[in-house]
C-alpha cells in the first residue's frame, strides 16, 4: 500500500464516522485552544509591558538613592538615605562627557497645588533638565519645552501635562502664555504635552519646570530624586553602568546608599517572569491534551476491534504488518492534527475575545502556532502507536474468523 492510498483510506474511515471522529478530536481541540489562548495572552502581556516601559525611554540607566529590589514592574528602594544624590554630581557627570552616553538628566519632584483663576489641582511638580522630555519620549502638543536658557537663568516657566492643562483650562490649546500659580509662586505656561500613559498610570498629571527653578522656588533642595543616563546603544549600558557605579562609589563612599538600575536587566527580568508564567499556564492547560490523547487511543482500539475482519482480509491478500501499522498511525495523526487546526482557530478567537475584555494584547507568534500543531501531531503519533501495533500483530486467519 503506498502513502497516498493510506491517506485516502484514513480520510474515508474518519469521514465515515463523523460524529465519533469529532467527539474524539474534542479533547485535542480544547487542549490546543487553551494552550494557544494562554500563550497568546502571555506573549501579548509581555510585549505590552515591555512596550510601555520602553515608551518611557530606551537604553536607560537610573541612579537612585538606596539599594533597590528589582521586580518585573520596577524597582523599590529597600534602604538607604534619600539625601545622597547631590546636584553637583549631575553637573560633574555631564562635564565628564562619558563615551557611549547620549544624554544625562535628573528629577526632583514635589506635590504642589496648581491654580489658575478659580480652578486648582494638586499634582506632581517635576524639576528637570531640557533633555528629560526627549529621553522620556514626551511630545509637545502646544507651545514649546524649556531650554538651556530657562535652566541657566532660573526662569519661572512651566510645561503642563495634558491632564493638568485640561483640568485648569478645559481647552489645553488656551494654556500657552497664561500665568498659573504653583504653591505660592507664579509661573508662565510655555507648553502643553500630548497625553501619555504607562502601566495604567496617567503621566499627564504632572507639571515640568526647570530643575534650577524647582530648587530655588519650590523645594530648596540640593538633592535629587534620581539621575537618568541614556546611552547611544544597548551595548553601551553595561560599560557605562560600571563607570557610573565607580563614580558614585567614590563620591558617596557607601555602596549601600545608591543603586544603578539597568533598563536591560529590568526588561530581561520581565521576559523571564512572564515567560515562566506563560509556560506554567500552558502546561496546566496542556493536561487536557493528555486526556484527549487517551481518548484517541481508546477510540483507535475500538476501531481495531471493529475492523478486525478488514485487517485479516488485507493481510490475506498480501498486506504486511508495517502497512497495517502505518495505516492506523496515519488515521490517529490525521485525527489529532485536524483537531489541532480547529483548536488553533478556536484559541485565536478566544484569545482575542479575552484580550478585549481584559485590556491585554493578544500576540501569537507563527512559531507558537507551529508548535501547537506539532504537539497535536505528536499526540496522535504517540497515542496511536499502541492500537496500530496491536492491529499489525493480528493473526490473519483468526481475524478472518472474527465475528
Amino acid at each position: 500500500m503506498n502513502v497516498s492510498e493510506s491517506f485516502r483510506t484514513a480520510i474515508f474511515n474518519l469521514m465515515a464516522n463523523k460524529l465519533r471522529s469529532f467527539l474524539t478530536m474534542l479533547g485535542i481541540i480544547i487542549g490546543i485552544a487553551a494552550v494557544v489562548t494562554m500563550t497568546g495572552l502571555g506573549q501579548g502581556m509581555r510585549s505590552q509591558v515591555v512596550g510601555e516601559i520602553s515608551s518611557l525611554g530606551s537604553n536607560l540607566l537610573t541612579v537612585i538613592p538606596g539599594r533597590a529590589r528589582q521586580t518585573p514592574w520596577g524597582a523599590f528602594r529597600a534602604r538607604g538615605s534619600f539625601n545622597v544624590l547631590k546636584y553637583r554630581y549631575l553637573e560633574e557627570l555631564q562635564n565628564m562627557r562619558l563615551p557611549g552616553v547620549r544624554a544625562i538628566t535628573a528629577e526632583l519632584s514635589t506635590m504642589k497645588t496648581v491654580t489658575y483663576s478659580r480652578e486648582s489641582t494638586t499634582v506632581t511638580i517635576v524639576g528637570t533638565t531640557p533633555e528629560y522630555l526627549i529621553i522620556r519620549n514626551f511630545a509637545v502638543q502646544y507651545g514649546r519645552s524649556f531650554g538651556e536658557y530657562d535652566l541657566r537663568y532660573t526662569r519661572k516657566v512651566a510645561v503642563l501635562g495634558a491632564t493638568v492643562a485640561k483640568d485648569l483650562f478645559q481647552d489645553p490649546a488656551l494654556a500657552v502664555g497664561k500665568t498659573i500659580r504653583i504653591g505660592s509662586t507664579n509661573f508662565t505656561v510655555i507648553g502643553v504635552l500630548e497625553s501619555k500613559t504607562s502601566m495604567g498610570q496617567d503621566l499627564g498629571s504632572q507639571v515640568f519646570v526647570p530643575l534650577s527653578t524647582h530648587r530655588q522656588y519650590l523645594s530648596g533642595s540640593s538633592y535629587l530624586r534620581n539621575i537618568v543616563i541614556q546611552t547611544v546603544t544597548q551595548e553601551d549600558l553595561t560599560p557605562v553602568a560600571q563607570i557610573v557605579e565607580d563614580f558614585f562609589t567614590r563620591k558617596i563612599g557607601d555602596r549601600e546608599q545608591f543603586d544603578v538600575l539597568n533598563q536591560a536587566d529590568i526588561l530581561q527580568t520581565i521576559n523571564t517572569v512572564t515567560g515562566s508564567i506563560t509556560l506554567f499556564l500552558a502546561a496546566i492547560t496542556g493536561i487536557s491534551l493528555l486526556v484527549g490523547g487517551i481518548g484517541v487511543m481508546n477510540i483507535m482500539l475500538v476501531s481495531v476491534v471493529e475492523r478486525t475482519r478488514e485487517i485479516g482480509l488485507r493481510k490475506a491478500i498480501g498486506a504486511k504488518p508495517r502497512d497495517i501499522l502505518f495505516q492506523f498511525v496515519i488515521e490517529a495523526a490525521l485525527l489529532t492534527l485536524s483537531g489541532g487546526v480547529v483548536g488553533v482557530v478556536l484559541g485565536i478567537i478566544m484569545g482575542k475575545i479575552g484580550a478585549r475584555f481584559s485590556g491585554w494584547t493578544f500576540a501569537l507568534s507563527p512559531g507558537a502556532v507551529s508548535l501547537a500543531l506539532a504537539i497535536s501531531l505528536m499526540v496522535g503519533l504517540f497515542f496511536g502507536i499502541y492500537p496500530a501495533r496491536r492491529a499489525s500483530k493480528l493473526d490473519p486467519i483468526a481475524a478472518l474468523r472474527y465475528e
